[in-house]
């Protein structure tokens, strides 16, 4: 069976229903003191090991799958630091290739950001790398490979990293819910079609096997009238996941990590481009001893299956739900932007499968000397070159605090994430430059779309800008901009 033959049916991996609970809700932790059986050095450092492991993706019943992960599992160890506090993570790599971390939608200094050769050089085999910063921002973050990215996110090179509050959150508990798509051989491999042309210059890698918490069907413990945060990431190399909340109405409280106007999801759903997080509140009003199910788009028009809330048969946990919820704190973000002195830059985003440039025979646009990408290998550009992201002029140079206005034009017939590192942008209306009630690090702009966002660059240093559908990155669609 073909990886395409395969996107058709999941009918194998809903066969592992009932399988072992892995909510996430009690991570390892990061902080100094904590003994988690997290491996921690002399100096304080959080020690992770990139390495092999395996993960029982189709089931219990199957043979686990082969992947590469932070100590070995996937997704890799969760770590937890208060706002403010330090992030020290020393990085082993035990892997054959290099690597690198990026804490994605982290602003943090410019040499933490994990891009390579643009903030630091490679991980080399066998060699380690010490990241330290602090954490300016509450909210659900990731941490992923930037170096030979659509290969390893796509065998689980990514962890998650919450930082908290500073006060309590009105919740019972939280459950953090990382969902990503796997291509599977029929033996349960991950398949080796990497660097394919034919994803790179369509929609990118999807996979058919989809998972939360990379079991194949997650069954969620509740009782009547809790209230959950659910922490939903999206951890794919390219899919675009709408996810339905059946009998449910949550409530979206958070999106990319920073506290948003909070409101319903219409329909039970949320939609989460690859990269993004939204933070749900969730009460648990249905009857004890029902189940409700959590489902997800098959690209095809219907839903499968992912989870579901399993409704212990006792007594609630109050008589009545609790009373709407307040705004999560606010992070300490630009209250105010100055657009009349803005620079102001449309980005056309171009190329792939059905374009000009595809169809004349063309490969990626003006060529930048010693820009990393092999010409057969310029699918995309962004802004009319075709760049690996750190090489050739930058995008654009501003001066600290100047406030940054980008219009994504997409010229192109897919889809692309669009993520600017180490800045969360507003995403500006349409017609005038009002803006949208919330901060994003990555938003999707639709197939012949165009979409304006605005943000005070204010975090100096050389930064990436690329689609976060991974092939598209690795073969044009990126960029850096430079904060001096």
């Amino acid at each position: 069976m073909s990886h395409f033959q395969a996107l058709i049916s999941r009918r194998a991996v809903l066969s592992g229903a009932g399988a072992a609970v892995t909510c996430l809700a009690a991570p390892r932790l990061l902080r100094a003191g904590v003994n988690t059986g997290a491996e921690i050095a002399a100096d304080g450092f959080r020690v992770l090991r990139l390495k092999t492991g395996t993960a029982a993706l189709r089931g219990a019943a199957e043979k686990p799958t082969a992947i590469w992960g932070y100590d070995g599992v996937v997704p890799g160890p969760t770590l937890r630091v208060k706002r403010g506090e330090e992030v020290k993570v020393r990085l082993v790599n035990e892997l054959k290739q290099g690597t690198v971390i990026h804490w994605h939608g982290l602003r943090l200094p410019n040499a933490m950001d994990g891009v390579p050769h643009l903030t630091q050089m490679p991980i080399d085999p066998g060699k380690s790398f010490d990241y330290r910063f602090a954490a300016p921002d509450a909210g659900t973050f990731w941490y992923h490979s930037h170096l030979y990215s659509s290969e390893q996110l796509a065998r689980g090179v990514y962890g998650i990293l919450i930082v908290e509050e500073l006060e309590p959150v009105e919740v019972d508990r939280e459950v953090v819910l990382v969902i990503d798509d796997w291509r599977l051989s029929e033996d349960g491999t991950i398949h080796p079609s990497f660097g394919n042309f034919h994803d790179a210059a369509h929609s990118g890698r999807l996979g058919q096997y989809i998972t939360l918490n990379s079991e194949d069907t997650l069954e969620i413990p509740v009782k009547t009238n809790e209230r959950l945060r659910l922490r939903l990431i999206n951890c794919a190399n390219a899919r675009v996941f709408t996810l339905r909340f059946d009998k449910h109405m949550p409530r979206v409280m958070a999106i990319d990590g920073q506290p948003a106007e909070s409101y319903l999801a219409r329909d039970g759903k949320v939609v989460l481009g690859p990269g993004n997080r939204i933070d749900l509140f969730l009460d648990t009003t249905l009857s004890p001893g029902t189940r409700a199910a959590i489902m997800v788009d098959d690209l095809r028009g219907g839903e499968l299956e992912l989870g579901r809330f399993a409704y212990a048969s006792g007594e609630p946990v109050r008589a009545e739900p609790r009373p709407d919820p307040k705004p999560l704190p606010a992070n300490p973000l630009p209250a105010r932007m100055d657009f009349a002195g803005a620079l102001k830059l449309d980005v056309p985003l171009d190329g792939g499968a059905m374009s000009m440039m595809m169809m004349q025979g063309m490969r990626g646009g003006r060529e930048i000397p010693g820009h990393g990408i092999e010409p057969r290998n310029r699918i995309w550009t962004l802004a009319n070159f075709s760049s690996s992201g750190h090489d050739g002029p930058p995008l654009f140079a501003v001066n600290r605090g100047r406030t940054v206005m980008l219009t994504f034009i997409n010229r192109t017939a897919f889809a692309h994430a669009m993520h600017v590192h180490g800045h969360h942008f507003r995403l500006l209306d349409r017609l005038d430059d009002g803006w949208k009630p919330y901060w994003l690090d990555t938003t999707i702009v639709g197939v012949e779309k165009t979409e304006r966002i605005a943000f005070v660059a204010d975090n100096p240093g050389k930064w990436m800008i690329h689609c976060h559908m991974l092939e598209h990155q690795e073969t044009g669609m990126a960029a850096w901009f430079e904060v001096a």
